[in-house]
């Protein structure tokens, strides 16, 4: 894969979770892989922050039945720091630039 499909793959993978939610980083990182080093740390870094950002949500959404909706204000600054990291990636990526998102738990490397 030629540098230039290397960027631009990056750049789709990591704002696929917008509109196909936790499939597009893990189909991406299973049919990509193989095509590079760049392509390799940028599918693997994308689905490693969707399932961190997965498991997130699933914690705000258990805290909300003891605290009977109040831990609800804490969806707001999931889902605005969720969207700016997701942008922040695709920048770096389109620039062909190595990222790694920050407080990320990695489940593949």
């Amino acid at each position: 894969m030629n540098p230039g499909d290397e960027r631009t793959w990056a750049t789709l993978l990591h704002l696929s979770p917008l509109v196909v939610g936790f499939w597009g980083p893990l189909i991406g990182y299973l049919v990509l892989r193989e095509r590079g080093p760049f392509i390799r740390a940028h599918t693997a870094t994308a689905l490693n922050f969707t399932l961190t950002m997965l498991i997130a949500y699933v914690a705000v959404g258990i805290l909300c039945i003891p605290t009977f909706g109040i831990a609800a204000i804490l969806f707001l600054p999931l889902v605005v720091v969720d969207l700016v990291f997701r942008i922040v990636a695709a920048m770096a990526a389109y620039r062909g630039q190595w990222y790694s998102y920050p407080a990320t738990i990695a489940f593949v490397r």
